[in-house]
């Protein structure tokens, strides 16, 4: 198979892309890591020869650019105790916690999750994409799930 032109490959995955990185990294460093996976993507599109696993291949590069974002926020400034004049911080309405809670997970049940239901990948792919077996990212999934059961419970309105 042919690949096809990177700008209706884009088209055709940028909203995908965008689900899983926030997922992963939460809004505040979706965007960066966002433009680092297209810019990866597109850097080594030409190289391709084949088509037959495009979205598993744009989801490994987001994956290994969320560890990257993971990995710098250990060498960001430390916060100080006073911060002059900052504009508030806005927080996402229907963020009821539970994307706080996703972020808290391992990073291989994290990324095995975000891989399954926000990329709708099949675990064969899953284990391509994170370079395991397709036991081993059905385990992720389910000890990701099992984790979320056991500690977020949504706010219960009457």
């Amino acid at each position: 198979m042919t690949v096809p032109p990177f700008q209706g490959f884009y088209d055709q995955h940028r909203d995908l892309v965008w689900r899983f990185v926030v997922s992963l990294v939460g809004r505040a460093d979706a965007e960066d890591v966002f433009q680092e996976t297209w810019l990866a993507a597109l850097r080594s599109y030409p190289s391709l020869q084949d088509s037959a696993n495009l979205r598993s291949w744009l989801l490994t590069i987001a994956t290994s650019k969320a560890t990257d974002e993971h990995r710098s926020r250990n060498r960001r400034p430390a916060p100080v105790d006073a911060v002059p004049d900052v504009a508030a911080v806005v927080t996402d309405p229907a963020d009821d916690g539970l994307w706080a809670e996703v972020r808290a997970l391992p990073p291989k049940q994290r990324t095995a999750l975000a891989h399954r239901y926000v990329g709708d990948l099949r675990y064969a792919d899953i284990a391509v994409a994170m370079g395991t077996t397709p036991a081993a990212a059905r385990r992720n999934v389910y000890e990701a799930l099992t984790k979320l059961r056991s500690t977020w419970i949504p706010n219960e309105t009457p």
